[in-house]
C-alpha cells in the first residue's frame, strides 16, 4: 500500500469491490493490490493460494462469508526473488506464519530476520514491510482480520464467529493493544492450524469451508492468547491512550504539511475534541497544533531551500501548504529572521 492523501476518519467499507484503505493518524494509505506479488505469480516464480476481497490478490471470497476477514492465503517462493513488499500498513490485525525459508522483516525502525517458525503480529498502525529489498526464499501464511480499530486508543471487537470466551477475548485484546512487538517463535499447534488453512484453501469452493476456516481461526487466535500469556508479556497501557494517537499524529504531519490542516480536522483525525487535542499537543511538543504545523512547514521550506532544484518561491510555498508566496515569506521571515531568497542566495554564494 502507498500514496498518502488526506486523511479521512470514515471507518474503512466491508463491500468485496472496495479497495483495501488503511485511515491512521497522519496518513492514508491505498491499495497498490500488491502488484510485486502478482508480477511474481505470473511469472511463475511463486505460488500463490489466497482468499481476499479488499484489493487483496487472490480468489474472491463471498460476500457475506466471514466479513471481517480481508485475506488469509499463502505464498511458496522457491529461491531468491526479484521483488518485495514495500512499507504498508493494513485497515487489520496481521498476523503470518513462516513455515519454510527465511526473510528480512522490518517494523518501523526495527529489522528483523524470520526464520522457519516464526510468527508476526502487525496492529493497524504499525508500518512494514517484507523483504530488503527482496523477498527471500519463504513459505508464508497470513490472515488479517480487522477489528474496528485504526487507532491505539479504539476498543477492539472481535467477530461474532469467534468462540473464545469473554473473558479470553478480553485477555487477548490487552495483550495485543498493550504490547507492540512484532515477532514471536510461534508453537507447534500454531503451525499445524495455519497448514490446515493451507489445505482448506486447495477447496475450489470457498464457502464449503467456512465452518473449519472459522475453527482454525478460532484455535490460532486461542494459540496466541495462551503463547503470549507462557511469554509474561511486559505490558504498557500508554500504548493504548489518546495520548499516543497524538503523539503518531504529529509524527506523521511532516510528510503531510501540504494538506490545508484545520484545527478541528486535525483533532476529528485524532478522535477528539479541539481542546483535548490541543492540550495534547502542548504536552507532547511545547507549542499549540496550529505552531507545530506552521514549524514544520518552514523545516520543509529550509530543506527545499537548501536543493539545486527547488523550483520557484510559489513552488515550495504551495509543496509547504502555505496559501501563497506571500504569506509564505512573512511567516518564514518570523521564524527564521531571513526571506527565503536570503537563504536561497546564500546557498548559490558558497
Amino acid at each position: 500500500m502507498k500514496q498518502k492523501t488526506r486523511i479521512t476518519a470514515m471507518p474503512v467499507p466491508h463491500a468485496d469491490d472496495s479497495p483495501a484503505i488503511f485511515l491512521s493518524p497522519g496518513i492514508t494509505f491505498h491499495a497498490d493490490r500488491c502488484e510485486p506479488l502478482l508480477g511474481a505469480v505470473e511469472r511463475g516464480e511463486v505460488s500463490l493460494n489466497a482468499l481476499a476481497r479488499r484489493g487483496y490478490p487472490g480468489r474472491p471470497m463471498p460476500r457475506t462469508m466471514m466479513p471481517e476477514i480481508s485475506t488469509v492465503g499463502l505464498w511458496n517462493a522457491v529461491g531468491p526473488q526479484t521483488w518485495g513488499l514495500n512499507w504498508h500498513r493494513n485497515e487489520g490485525v496481521e498476523f503470518t506464519y513462516l513455515s519454510g525459508g527465511h526473510s528480512t522483516f522490518l517494523v518501523e525502525d526495527k529489522r528483523y530476520q524470520l526464520e522457519s517458525g516464526h510468527l508476526t503480529i502487525t496492529r493497524p498502525w504499525q508500518r512494514h514491510k517484507l523483504g530488503n529489498p527482496t523477498v527471500d526464499p519463504s513459505r508464508l501464511h497470513w490472515f488479517i482480520l480487522d477489528v474496528g480499530v485504526r487507532r491505539p486508543d479504539q476498543p477492539w471487537h472481535w467477530p461474532e464467529w469467534l468462540v473464545l470466551s469473554p473473558s479470553d477475548l478480553q485477555s487477548l485484546s490487552t495483550l495485543l493493544r498493550h504490547n507492540e512487538n512484532p515477532v514471536w517463535q510461534a508453537s507447534p499447534d500454531l503451525g499445524v492450524s495455519f497448514d490446515r488453512i493451507a489445505r482448506l484453501l486447495q477447496t475450489p469452493d470457498p464457502s464449503a469451508i467456512q465452518s473449519r476456516l472459522q475453527l482454525c481461526l478460532n484455535e490460532i487466535l486461542l494459540e496466541v492468547l495462551e503463547l503470549l500469556q507462557k511469554k509474561k508479556v511486559v505490558l504498557d497501557a500508554r500504548l493504548a491512550t489518546a495520548r499516543r494517537t497524538v503523539e503518531m499524529f504529529l509524527a506523521a504531519l511532516p510528510e503531510h504539511i501540504e494538506h490545508p490542516w484545520t484545527l478541528d480536522e486535525m483533532a476529528e483525525n485524532c478522535g477528539l475534541g479541539r481542546s483535548r487535542f490541543a492540550g495534547y499537543c502542548r504536552q507532547i511538543v511545547n507549542a499549540t497544533p496550529t505552531e507545530y504545523l506552521t514549524n514544520c512547514r518552514v523545516e520543509a521550506a529550509l530543506k527545499m531551500l537548501s536543493q539545486s532544484d527547488c523550483g520557484s518561491m510559489t513552488d515550495i510555498a504551495l509543496a509547504c501548504g502555505f496559501q501563497s508566496s506571500q504569506y509564505f515569506a512573512t511567516v518564514f521571515r518570523l521564524r527564521t529572521g531571513k526571506s527565503p531568497r536570503e537563504i536561497r542566495r546564500g546557498r548559490v554564494q558558497s
